[in-house]
């Protein structure tokens, strides 16, 4: 990850976001936030229970703010702004330290989480057990 600019805004002391996206992740999804054409709407990264490993990730756009919500203001390598996250206050120790990456191939496009807190995951790649 280049030098990118985290700032966090959060009730309870946080010393380093407990995500962050690539530079390849923040421009695609300020390039999805652009396109929804609304100013009030963040990245929501959750973890819920389900799939067949246990727990799956959520990623989707939000504009509501919940009681313990981290909000993480990423800046973007290239000067393109910011893209804000918000995780709430349960899933944040389960995604503490991990990247969300984008991949843009012939093969595969979507965007991925690489969590260091997953102890395992399924064959489909969508759930893992913590």
């Amino acid at each position: 990850m280049t030098a990118t600019e985290i700032t966090i805004e959060t009730a309870a002391p946080v010393e380093t976001a407990p995500i962050s996206l690539s530079d390849l992740a923040a421009l695609k999804v300020r390039e999805l936030l652009d396109l929804e054409g609304r100013d009030d709407l963040r990245l929501r990264v959750a973890v819920q229970p389900g799939g067949c490993a246990g727990m799956q990730y959520q990623l989707f756009f939000d504009e509501r703010s919940l009681d313990g919500d981290v909000v993480i203001n990423q800046s973007i390598a290239e000067g393109e702004g910011t893209v804000p996250l918000v995780i709430d206050r349960a899933s944040a120790p389960l995604l503490a330290g991990s990247t969300i990456t984008f991949t843009d191939t012939i093969e595969k496009q979507g965007f991925e989480i690489d969590n260091p807190n997953a102890g395992g995951g399924c064959a489909c790649g969508n759930s893992f057990c913590g």
